[in-house]
Order: C-alpha cells, then sequence, then structure tokens
C-alpha cells in the first residue's frame, strides 16, 4: 500500500507524475540501502529488538510525509521526509521467511523440499497482499481522501509489526558472533551467489515499479482512474496463482535452471505491455506477467537456504527486498518521467529493460547460483572405505 498511496497522493497535490514516482522511488532508495542493515542487527539482536522501535517510527514517518502533502510542502520536503519512511519500513517478510528456514531445517545440514513449499506459501500470502493493497489503498485514496491510503497503511503496519514481534514461539535464535566467536561476521552478501540473486530481484523490483505507475497513469488517461488498483489486483492475483501452482507441483529440474527459465519468461511476457490499448487487453497482459513472476521469486528464495548460512540469513532475505525496493524505486521515477513526457503507454517499456538486464545479467553469474557442496574426490581418484574394527 505505501508505494501506490504515496503515489496517489503526491500526484493529487502536485499534478505531476514525475515527482510523484520521485517521493515513491526516494522511499524505496531508502528501504533498499537500510533493510539489509535492519536485518544484520535482527539477525545478531534478534527481531524483537529490531521490530518494535522500527514501526513505531515507520508510522511516524508515514504521517508526517501526509501533514506535508496535505500542506502543500516543496518537494525537497518531501523528498526528505520520504527518507525515514522507507528506511524504517519493517522487514516481516524477511522474518517470517527466516523462521520458516529454521523451523524446517535438516538436522543434518542440508536443504529440505519443505522450504520450496513455505517459499511458496510465503509468496501467495504476499501476493495476496498485493491483490487487496492496491485496491484497498485506490479506493480509500480516490472515494475517501487522498491521504486516507497512507494513514491506514501505517496503521496496519504499526498493528501488525507488534502483533508479529508478540510471537515468540518462533523467534531464531539471535547470533551475536560468528561461529567462531570472533566479533564481527562476514556480511550475507559476501556469498558470491546472493549477490546474483540481488539482480534478479532488482528486475523484479523494476516490474513492481513499472507496473504501479504505468497502470495508474494508462487507467487515468482511459478515464477510468478508479481503475487502477483493479488491474494492478490482476497482475498480483496472477502471481498469487502461479505461487500456489508452484508450491503445490513437484520439480525435477534444479533451482538455478527453474530461476533461468522463470526469468526468461517473464522478460518476454513485458514485451507486448507498450503495445496494449485497451484496458482489458492491458488486464489480460499484466495478468500473464503476475503468472511469470511468483515461479522467479520462489526459487530466489529458496536459492537463499543453499547459498547462505544460517547465522545470515534474515540479512540475505533482506538483501533480496532492498533489491526489489531499489528497482522499484528506479522504476517509478523512470516510468513518472515517460508518463509525463512521452506518454502513459510509454511507461510500460520501464518492466521491460528491468527484466531484460537483469536476465542478462544472472545468466553471466549462473555459475554462483550452485550450492557450496564439499568437497569429492578428484578424477581418477579411488574412493575407500572407512576402516572398522574386526575381531
Amino acid at each position: 500500500m505505501l508505494t501506490i498511496s504515496l503515489v496517489l497522493l503526491v500526484e493529487h497535490t502536485t499534478g505531476s507524475y514525475a515527482q510523484a514516482g520521485a517521493a515513491a522511488a526516494v522511499t524505496g532508495v531508502a528501504m533498499a540501502l537500510c533493510a539489509p542493515r535492519a536485518g544484520r542487527l535482527a539477525d545478531r539482536h534478534g527481531q524483537r529488538a529490531v521490530l518494535v522501535p522500527g514501526v513505531a517510527l515507520h508510522a511516524l514517518s508515514v504521517c508526517a510525509l501526509v501533514v506535508l502533502a496535505l500542506a502543500h510542502a516543496p518537494a525537497w520536503a518531501l523528498l526528505a521526509t520520504a527518507v525515514p519512511a522507507g528506511a524504517t519500513v519493517p522487514q516481516i517478510g524477511p522474518m517470517v521467511r527466516s523462521r520458516w528456514a529454521v523451523a524446517l531445517s535438516d538436522p543434518a545440514g542440508g536443504g529440505t523440499p519443505l522450504m520450496q513449499t513455505a517459499a511458496a506459501f510465503e509468496s501467495v500470502t504476499d501476493e495476496f497482499t498485493f491483490v487487496v493493497g492496491p485496491i484497498l489503498a485506490t479506493a480509500l485514496c480516490t472515494g475517501l481522501h487522498p491521504a486516507a491510503g497512507l494513514i491506514a497503511e501505517a496503521a496496519l503496519t504499526l498493528a501488525g509489526g507488534w502483533l508479529f514481534a508478540a510471537q515468540h514461539g518462533t523467534l531464531p535464535p539471535p547470533h551475536g558472533t560468528d561461529e567462531g566467536g570472533g566479533r564481527h561476521r562476514a556480511s550475507a552478501l559476501s556469498a558470491p551467489g546472493l549477490r546474483a540473486l540481488v539482480a534478479a530481484f532488482v528486475g523484479i523490483g523494476a516490474v513492481f515499479g513499472g507496473m504501479q505507475v504505468s497502470v495508474t497513469a494508462v487507467t487515468q488517461e482511459a478515464g477510468h482512474p478508479g481503475l487502477s488498483g483493479l488491474v494492478y489486483g490482476t497482475f498480483a492475483a496472477g502471481n498469487m496463482l502461479a505461487g500456489v501452482a508452484y508450491g503445490a507441483l513437484p520439480w525435477r529440474h534444479s533451482p538455478r535452471r527453474r530461476l533461468l527459465t522463470a526469468y526468461g519468461a517473464l522478460t518476454l511476457a513485458c514485451v507486448p505491455l507498450w503495445a496494449a490499448d485497451a484496458l482489458p487487453l492491458v488486464g489480460g497482459l499484466v495478468l500473464v506477467v503476475g503468472l511469470c513472476i511468483a515461479p522467479a521469486l520462489i526459487t530466489g528464495y529458496t536459492l537463499v537456504e543453499a547459498l547462505v548460512p544460517a547465522s545470515a540469513r534474515t540479512e540475505a532475505f533482506t538483501w533480496l527486498t532492498g533489491g526489489v525496493a531499489l528497482g522499484q524505486a528506479a522504476a517509478v521515477t523512470a516510468a513518472g518521467l515517460l508518463a509525463d513526457g512521452v506518454g502513459a503507454h510509454a511507461a510500460f517499456f520501464v518492466p521491460l529493460t528491468g527484466t531484460a538486464a537483469a536476465f542478462a545479467m544472472i545468466a553471466m553469474l549462473r555459475e554462483h547460483l550452485l550450492p557450496q557442496s564439499s568437497p569429492v574426490p578428484g578424477v581418477g581418484v579411488i574412493g575407500h572405505r572407512q576402516a572398522v574394527m574386526v575381531d
């Protein structure tokens, strides 16, 4: 709800999609930069210690944004206030996934097939909020008050964040030091595979951000601004349906191959968006794009378990969330500029450009997406069984 509510409020008070996109972009960049730090602190000191004060600061920052926007404050004031609003976005999604990874961990130290199902379940519940959230935010902003969407986001985040923090039974143990007892622990980003995944998630963020601005601009150009939440909800519904199917089906191919296949399909699905002129056709095409999002997201989250040690998993998940936020921030800015300067449909080039660039990047880094395996005997060396005692 945060990004689309902010876009709708700032566009209402300024009349500019570019300024609205810039405010949303600053929020996304601040989140992308601060989310990994919040995840690292949660790994080290525990989730509750980070979450409880974080949601309170976020609610206060969002309320300050509302006051400034309604007072027609200058652009620099809005952008400055958007920084703490984004920086304090609570990383509940990565924290939930970290709890799943602990709850489903294999005592022998390996991965578990249930983690893919858990990742799919999380994707489905996430996408349910992406279905309901934009529709609710649009309805509140257009039917009640332009600031109602942001106020509801702040209230829901505060209540939900504190309720989640109160769940003590599933809290992962804090890792104050590294496994060797040292004072400092290496960042999760030191894993080459995670860096490849971050590139993939930046492209996914470009789809989310580009869709939000593009769909809003297209529906307003067509004279039906109230349908923006419904059309964007169609995109999220496709994501949710694909998540259900992906989690239920057994897969024979490796996660790396599934990620490359899903990402290639996502890039192709973004190609015809700019040419769609009727709203029903736009809705059908964004549904197809949504169907391609979930497999890439779920596979990426599943790979984290194999590529990153347990002591840095929350941080790893926040790097992926931050990658989405960074891609979203760049996309809403570019899409806003294209919508204002060229036309609403031109903004659909942003998801295509973002996914194509990210697909090329993960194809080059695909060797890093293989889990680290234990050493094996070299070629031509015969392995022997371990000696046993006999009498």
